[in-house]
This record gives structure tokens, sequence and C-alpha cells, in this order.
């Protein structure tokens, strides 16, 4: 089962327009309680190898460890619901608690809820 704050793979295609593609990995956001309930999708936020400066205030990195391969940065900007279809292998890292903490407080700036 999949679990908040672990990296998946996930298959963003097809995309539209400014919308992230390709096979990616990505971050569950979603809470425990909500993914144990069997609801067909699952609230994601996609990882990006590639750092620019300007989106820096918007993105957390990550690390390479365990399975993920290289540090990756958390795009908060492109969050999105994703039929469980779409999941491919995992987990392939889980986020730290420091990773979570600026992805939520991320999250929350994303939102105007700062």
């Amino acid at each position: 089962m999949m679990r908040r704050g672990e990296i998946w793979t996930a298959n963003l295609n097809p995309n539209k327009g400014g919308e992230i593609g390709k096979v990616r990995p990505v971050m569950i956001l979603q809470d425990n309680a909500m993914i144990a309930s069997g609801l067909a999708t699952v609230l994601v936020a996609p990882l990006t190898s590639q750092f620019r400066p300007v989106f820096a205030p918007l993105r957390v990195r990550v690390s390479a460890r365990s399975r993920l391969i290289q540090d990756c940065f958390v795009m908060i900007e492109h969050i999105r619901a994703l039929d469980s279809s779409r999941f491919g292998e995992g987990p392939l890292a889980t986020l730290t608690a420091e990773e979570m903490a600026a992805v939520e407080k991320s999250l929350l700036g994303v939102m105007g809820m700062l």
C-alpha cells in the first residue's frame, strides 16, 4: 500500500498544455487513511531533476537515496489526482520529516494559505 511521503513512479501521459507529462517519480501527498479507504485516485506532486532558480521558493529538494537515483525537486505547483492504474514502481524513497514539513509549507504557499 502507498503511504504519504513516499515516492513512486507514475505515468502522467497524456498531458495537455503546461501540464507535466511522461513517466516520472511522484510524491504521495494524500492522507494514509484516504488511501486505505479505497478511493480510485491518489493526490500527488510530480518530481523533476531540473533545478530552475525562479521556482526555488516553491520546490523542495529531495536527495538521492534508496531507489531514487538522482536528486530531485518536488513540484508543488503541479499537484494532481491520479487514477491508481497510473502508478508503477514504488516506493523508490520516503521523504524525511524535514522534507515533508517543507512540502507542506510550500503547498500552503501555493494555495495562498500562508
